[in-house]
């Protein structure tokens, strides 16, 4: 029986070594087996966050399906909590069921860890979500962090201390031992080039540690002074500081009160431009480019200069995160450093300002790209699940300042990624901006087009006519035949889905006629899919055939992956009702590469299902029953239901293995493709050879890699970047990340060096 080739989870590979916490991990280990929801509490700073992902993948190995990671402090809105978890457990809001409802019926028999970090913002909602999922999932266990408890019932609380200090008069080998200590000499070196604890700046380091109460972001913002200071005088002028606040005496300050007074000798050590750039850089909630920072936050006399040189700063002095993600350098702020940053602003009277910018960017950047969004469609949704963060605080933004214009107008702009990545989460956004008011009247458009056509994603016949009825009005009343042909054809669309044959009928000559007099891609596309979708539900497959075929042709002309998969789909389905499996599957594989290239789920699935069923008809019941079990995974994953047209013919295809291979070998092998991945589900269905084990290392830990990631950790150990190894590899940056991770993961590494030094000791 087929078994994952990977271990499941998300947990990040340590880019810096853990420091300590013994007595916090083997409580969290024993308390795990007595409590399902652990809470670490503790203030800003303390380190928290790495406590709970040390301890999640220090037991990962404890549960069947994984240990996930779901980062919660990009995320200001409580009702995008169930979405965060979602999309950290590699689920789809891209179908029917409700996202909670969908999250739940995943988890039901799943035996995880999910460690939920930064709750403290979304404290009501990540409560709910979490009293919900341990309810339904009794084989979940959570992790929390959070500066207060969740309150949840059965929840175990687990404060988390600042790291363990020296002792002043313990020898220099116990002083070398201390967390805290470790932490300030790690971070030293990284700064400096090279730092060793001696006696010589032993006072001195243990002064600072303790000083610091032992929090690790004050220690760490400390030690990167070493790049141009010596440790003495990092000492004293944390002593001159911490002074003056406490009147010359020698009483400590509160923990909070301590990271403030860190923090601000770190800004008031900065240049004025660095200081504006940094206060300015919280209107990010999430992850940002350089560009995004440079027209947000560097727009007068003061940050004129280009903001790499004091973004690249910033990230010197810990101020600011780094980040590659998908072959784009990106940034980010640390949750304490934003909530710093949100008051310097504020006095700074700058928060209206720099927020219009923040709105601004998203909206005009989106706005451009909307035109060629569609023939581009992998790119921009790479792009976009970047993004996604800001695009999202950014709306709601324009929700608090009712501002209808520019939400209707970034709400629309994103569109594509609402119809296949967050069909509910689209839907709430495009019905809150239409209740502000009017928008522009083109946005107003597709805000009724868009509303109408999740709720045919979603197989709502409640809410998808209405909205489309007004998409039609708006058209006419813009006078643009090329609005008002789509919405008609998504008006058949509805209709149809709806049972309405006659009104569906009736939409779809309204927008033949339309469409005629015009010479326009998307209308004729849209008419051509609503033909197909008439045909389908009339049974009339010469129809469907006709229009597929000309659409097929139209889309791949344009570059649609969209359509050109939808139109591959809509031909695979006639060819493998007439028997013709040859040329059905070879549709069908079409259809599935540009489904994983979109990462699609919903058409992934339908594929899998189809070319189970060709499978089946050409005598291959294994390999039938597999992909129709692969496809149930999948399709549970995206809330899908299954396609009506589909019943039948899986009714055909399992009948038929069921007759070759057996019931119970059936089943089994059904069993077998339920456990595969999406990655290998997709492999098996396009014939392609699975990643086999590599050759035999130390300890045999080699053949645990794939042959894909032996050739990533043989690359990594040669000093290769993800994006030197993407290019070489001719695979994304991306995906380079995740075969580190997941080398890491198999390995029990915690670093790039680890995995070159083992590798320098498999060749010797």
């Amino acid at each position: 029986m087929a078994r994952p080739s990977r271990r499941p989870g998300n947990l990040p590979a340590e880019t810096t070594s853990f420091v300590g916490r013994r007595r916090e991990l083997t409580e969290l280990r024993q308390k795990l087996t007595q409590a399902r929801l652990i809470s670490l509490v503790g203030p800003g700073g303390v380190g928290k966050t790495r406590l709970a992902i040390r301890a999640a993948r220090d037991l990962n190995r404890a549960f069947r399906d994984g240990g996930w990671l779901v980062e919660l402090a990009d995320i200001r809105d409580q009702t995008l909590v169930t979405s965060a978890v979602m999309s950290a457990l590699d689920l789809r809001d891209q179908a029917g069921a409700k996202p909670l409802d969908l999250l739940l019926n995943y988890l039901k028999d799943k035996e995880l860890l999910i460690a939920l970090d930064n709750c403290e913002h979304l404290l009501e909602a990540a409560a709910q979500l979490v009293s919900h999922i341990l309810r339904a999932a009794p084989g979940v266990r959570v992790i929390a962090t959070s500066r207060e408890p969740l309150a949840v019932t059965g929840e175990f609380v687990v404060p988390v201390p600042p790291l363990q200090l020296p002792n002043a008069d313990e020898p220099l080998a116990q002083v070398r031992q201390s967390e805290a200590i470790i932490l300030f000499a790690e971070r030293a070196a990284a700064a400096s080039g090279r730092f060793e604890l001696e006696a010589s700046n032993r006072e001195a380091v243990v002064d600072i540690c303790r000083r610091l109460d032992g929090l690790p972001l004050a220690i760490e913002l400390a030690a990167v002074r070493m790049r141009v200071l010596a440790v003495d005088q990092i000492r004293d002028r944390l002593n001159d500081r911490f002074s003056l606040l406490i009147g010359g005496g020698h009483a400590a300050l509160p923990r909070h009160q301590t990271l403030r007074t860190t923090i601000d000798w770190s800004y008031d050590l900065l240049s004025d431009p660095e200081r504006i750039l940094f206060r300015r850089l919280c209107v990010f909630a999430g992850r940002f480019t350089l560009e995004a920072a440079q027209y947000v936050c560097a727009f007068d006399d003061e940050t004129a200069e280009p903001a790499l040189d004091r973004l690249g700063s910033l990230v010197e002095k810990s101020l600011v995160i780094k980040e590659d993600t998908t072959g784009v350098a990106t940034y980010r702020l640390h949750e304490t450093m934003r909530e710093y940053a949100v008051l310097k602003l504020r006095d700074a009277g700058e928060v209206d300002l720099v927020g219009d910018r923040f709105i601004e960017y998203y909206r005009s950047t989106y706005l451009v790209a909307l035109p060629d969004a569609r023939y581009r469609l992998p790119e921009w949704l790479e792009s976009l699940d970047r993004d996604i963060d800001n695009v999202r605080a950014a709306l709601g933004h324009c929700l608090t300042d009712r501002d209808a214009i520019r939400g209707l107008d970034l709400a629309t702009a994103v569109g594509w990624y609402w119809i296949t990545r967050a069909t509910t989460e689209g839907v709430r956004w495009l019905d809150a901006m239409l209740e502000l008011g009017p928008g522009n009247p083109e946005a107003q458009f597709w805000a009724y087009f868009l509303r109408g056509f999740l709720a045919v994603l979603k197989a709502d016949p409640i809410s998808g006519p209405p909205a489309l009825a007004r998409a039609v009005a708006t058209g006419r009343k813009l006078a643009d035949p090329k609005f008002v042909s789509q919405a008609l054809s998504m008006s058949a669309n509805a209709a149809n889905l709806a049972g309405d044959r006659e009104a569906a009928l009736r939409y779809l000559v309204d927008a033949e006629v339309v469409t005629e007099e015009i010479d326009d891609y998307p209308a004729r596309i849209s008419v051509l899919q609503a033909r197909v979708l008439h045909g389908f539900f009339g049974g009339d497959i010469d129809a469907v055939a006709k229009a597929a075929t000309e659409g097929e042709r139209l889309s791949r002309e344009m570059g649609d992956a969209y359509s050109h998969e939808m139109m591959l789909l809509n031909l695979g389905g006639p060819a493998l009702m007439m028997g013709e499996f040859d040329r059905a599957k070879s549709y069908f594989t079409e259809a599935l590469k540009i489904a994983r290239r979109m990462d699609d789920r919903v058409a992934e699935y339908a594929v899998l299902d189809e070319l189970g069923c060709v499978a089946a008809a050409m005598n291959q019941a294994r390999l039938a029953a597999q992909l129709i079990g692969a496809a149930e995974t999948i399709r549970t994953q995206a809330g899908a239901s299954l396609l009506p047209i589909l019943a039948p013919l899986l009714g055909q295809a399992e009948a038929a293995a069921v007759a070759s291979i057996g019931q119970a070998k059936f089943e089994a092998e059904v069993e077998a493709g339920r456990r595969l991945s999406r990655d290998e589900a997709i492999r098996l269905a396009l014939g392609e050879a699975p990643e086999k084990p590599a050759t035999a290392s130390p300890n045999g830990q080699m053949a645990m890699l794939g042959r894909r990631e032996a050739d990533v950790a043989r690359l990594v150990a040669d000093g290769l970047s993800n994006k030197e190894i993407g290019g070489r590899l001719f695979i994304s940056e991306r995906t380079v990340d995740s075969h580190v991770r997941s080398i890491l993961n198999k390995l029990g590494f915690n670093s790039r060096s680890q995995i070159a030094a083992w590798l320098a000791t498999a060749n010797r």
